[in-house]
C-alpha cells in the first residue's frame, strides 16, 4: 500500500517524534523511507543600492553538509533495522519543496509531526502540516509532537 513514505525533518526532537511510527509502518509493510530536510534561503544581506537580497552561497552548502549528516545518522539507524531508506535534502520554500519531492519521488504517504503550535505562533510561523494538508493529493500521516 505504501511503498515509500516521506518523512520531512527538520532537525528537532519534535520533528523527530514522527520516527516510531515510521519505523513501525515500515516494517510492516516492507515501504522505503525517504527521510528530507528542506533548507529555507536566508537573506544575509540587502544592498541599499538596488535593494537585491544577497545569499551566502558558503552558508547555504555548510548547511546543505549538516543536513546531509544529520538525515544519513537517522537513515543509518533504519537500515541497520531492515528498512530501506534514503536521504534528501532540498533548498527551497518548505511547503512547496515537501511537496514536490512527494510528487518527484511517487511516495504512497507522506508522515511528520506538526509542531502544534496554535493561537498567535501559529499564524506568525504558519503551520508546515496544515500546508501540507491543504495542497497534497496523497495520503498525510500527521503526530502532534508533545514536549518542550
Amino acid at each position: 500500500m505504501y511503498k515509500k513514505i516521506l518523512v520531512p525533518l527538520d532537525g528537532s526532537k519534535r520533528a523527530e517524534s514522527i520516527l516510531p511510527n515510521v519505523e513501525e509502518l515500515a516494517r510492516c509493510l516492507g515501504s522505503r523511507v525517504i527521510f528530507m530536510q528542506v533548507l529555507e534561503p536566508t537573506a544575509t544581506m540587502v544592498s541599499p543600492y538596488d535593494m537585491v537580497p544577497y545569499y551566502d552561497a558558503d552558508e547555504m552548502d555548510r548547511r546543505s553538509k549538516e543536513a546531509s549528516v544529520y538525515l544519513a545518522g537517522i537513515a543509518g539507524e533504519f537500515r541497520e533495522k531492515g528498512i530501506q531508506a534514503e536521504e534528501v535534502v532540498v533548498q527551497g520554500p518548505v511547503v512547496r519543496s515537501i511537496l514536490d519531492v512527494a510528487h518527484q519521488k511517487d511516495v504512497g504517504l507522506i508522515a511528520m509531526a506538526s509542531h502544534g503550535r496554535s493561537g498567535l505562533a501559529r499564524v506568525f510561523y504558519g503551520s508546515v502540516a496544515a500546508g501540507i494538508l491543504q495542497q497534497t493529493d496523497r495520503p498525510l500521516l500527521i503526530v502532534r509532537a508533545q514536549g518542550d
